[in-house]
């Protein structure tokens, strides 16, 4: 007895699935980036060019793009983007010395940062510190406290800070094959270390030793790891401007290291072309030098003045188009102009923001970062003792322990709140807040019997 068994189809071989149409190479994931990249920058007007390459990039409506705006944070954290795993400051987290911590902390940062991306994409909106280019690591040396900004970085030694910062980095935009889950960025390029309040006209001047052992070590070490972008400072460097300077921009980042990515001012810093470093005469002049030098995406709002560089003759609509082809070359490795369930980050649920295995990595970095300078058999606390007594300003700041470029959660606590919360029922604890950090003479002249007091 023989038994035939047939598809529904009458046997035959089932037909293939219609492969989907696109109007437009730009629009078809299976074309190549370049020939995408190409398509797509042929259809825009030179106004609707230029209105890319500045941070907040506009809406195209007519060609189907959406508005995007570039700036997007996550030094510890994804920042200033409401609920998000605070983890340590960065200077902490150098501390740790554990490259695997780092690229683990990136990754979650950059899980976080999908799933709340694509949240806020479904209500239609784009927003400030609501991107997947976040810029992120700061990788300046720092070796001045009077900079005031040292938390930022992974401290004084350019191999440390590169090591960390590459790990951030790949943990951040990840190894599909692809896309980039995220986008990081190395900043400030180059010998921003302060002063802080001269930062729009200073000139800082290094030895070419110095340069390239200490400065730019860790841009170089970022750059072969292929890091996406790479923001230039407000300074100079050795006379030439870091946002309008050829050695820098284009001989080193472009020619003897081969950066592939986007390059990026730091916010406001082309009006310091013509501002604070009074190099040039005004706007349309500040953008064409930045332009020509190879900065192709202008935080602030100096590239609008490209659309009179160009009627002046300053630069040519062809220099404009080679500049926008980095961003756009960006924007196609994120998956943003592919259908939806092509990119496989859009999958990514909010349920991973802030969970509790996020926290558990924020807490072994915590453990990891700290450095006990000296002890004297006090800690740990015995369960025993009987009496705690905090004193400090920053015992009940909680900035100090959000440091800066921070999300926010509802586990946030202060010293003093976390001490009491360890302590037994029993224990009494004391609080004075004894010296102030920002008032002349108003230290008490004993913390323990009363307030701070003004000498007469």
């Amino acid at each position: 007895m023989a038994l035939l068994l047939t598809g529904c189809g009458g046997g035959g071989p089932s037909p293939s699935p219609e492969k989907e149409e696109y109007d437009a190479i730009w629009k078809d994931p299976g074309q190549a980036i370049d020939d995408r990249i190409a398509d797509l920058i042929s259809k825009m007007t030179l106004e609707e060019k230029v209105s890319q390459m500045v941070n907040n990039s506009a809406a195209i409506d007519r060609l189907g793009i959406p508005a995007y705006d570039w700036w997007g944070e996550c030094l510890h954290g994804v920042a200033r983007f409401g609920r998000a795993t605070v983890f340590p400051q960065a200077i902490g987290l150098a501390a740790t010395w554990d490259k695997d911590l780092i690229s683990r902390i990136g990754t979650a940062i950059s899980d976080e940062g999908r799933a709340m991306f694509h949240a806020m994409e479904k209500y239609g909106f784009s927003r400030r510190y609501g991107a997947l280019t976040y810029w992120t690591p700061n990788i300046n040396i720092f070796r001045d406290p009077r900079w005031g900004r040292g938390q930022e970085t992974y401290g004084e030694d350019p191999f440390l800070t590169s090591q960390i910062g590459v790990s951030l980095v790949k943990g951040i935009q990840g190894d599909h094959p692809k896309y980039l889950k995220a986008g990081a960025c190395g900043k400030h390029y180059v010998v921003h270390s302060g002063p802080e309040g001269l930062r729009h006209e200073f000139n800082a001047i290094t030895s070419q030793k110095d340069l390239h052992e200490t400065y730019l070590y860790a841009f170089k070490a970022l750059v072969d790891a292929g890091v996406e972008s790479i923001m230039c400072a407000y300074n100079r460097t050795n006379d030439e401007a870091c946002c309008g300077s050829n050695t820098l921009l284009l001989d080193i980042l472009r020619d003897e290291w081969g950066f592939k990515g986007h390059i990026l001012s730091d916010c406001g810093a082309l009006g310091d072309l013509y501002g604070g470093h009074r190099l040039v005469a005004d706007g349309a002049e500040a953008a064409a030098m930045a332009l020509k030098n190879g900065v192709n995406l202008n935080c602030g709002n100096t590239y609008p003045f490209l659309l009179e560089a160009v009627e002046r003759g300053l630069v040519t609509e062809q220099e404009i188009d080679a500049s926008l082809a980095y961003l756009l070359r960006t924007r196609f490795k994120l998956g943003l102009f592919d259908p939806y369930d092509m990119v496989p980050f859009t999958k990514i649920s909010t349920d991973v923001v802030n969970c509790p295995e996020h926290k558990a990595l924020a807490r072994e970095a915590a453990q990891k970062c700290v450095v006990l300078l000296k002890n004297n058999g006090v800690l740990p606390l015995s369960d025993k003792t009987e009496r705690v007594y905090v004193t400090g300003p920053n015992a009940t700041n909680l900035d100090v322990m959000l440091g800066n470029y921070f999300g926010v959660s509802g586990d946030m606590s202060t010293i003093l709140e976390g001490i009491a919360a360890k302590r037994q029922a029993g224990t009494f604890i004391e609080y004075r807040k004894g010296a102030e950090l920002d008032r002349e003479i108003m230290n008490p002249i004993d913390w323990n019997t009363g307030p701070a007091k003004t000498p007469n």
